[in-house]
């Protein structure tokens, strides 16, 4: 249960991070308006909470693998939102993210 609601805040992390983000860049970028700017900011404001809440102690650990599932979640919402089509390259980073998330976060500790 604990791997699983780490992982489900690591969603949530990169839902508000990246969607900040996208926000921000729709607002500035696209000239949508400082709404768009402003909801951004707030979402990014959100995600750096979100990693209060995972069950490890250690702020160092918790962010570098964050950045693993940052890196294969802004490739997801590229695919989703914004069409993008990743290559091998882009998907063998990914895992390879992915895989230290795992190794950092869940790996047998005595």
């Amino acid at each position: 249960m604990t791997v699983l609601r780490s992982l489900l805040l690591f969603v949530l992390a990169a839902l508000a991070e990246i969607g900040g983000a996208w926000l921000v860049w729709q607002g500035w970028r696209e000239h949508r308006g400082v709404l768009w700017i402003v909801g951004g900011i707030m979402a990014l404001g959100a995600y750096g909470f979100v990693a209060t809440f995972q069950p490890d102690a250690h702020f160092g650990r918790i962010l570098a693998a964050y950045g693993g599932i940052f890196v294969a979640g802004s490739l997801v919402w590229g695919v989703v939102v914004d069409k993008f089509r990743p290559d091998r390259w882009d998907l063998t980073g990914a895992a390879i993210c992915l895989l230290g998330v795992a190794v950092i976060m869940y790996a047998p500790r005595h």
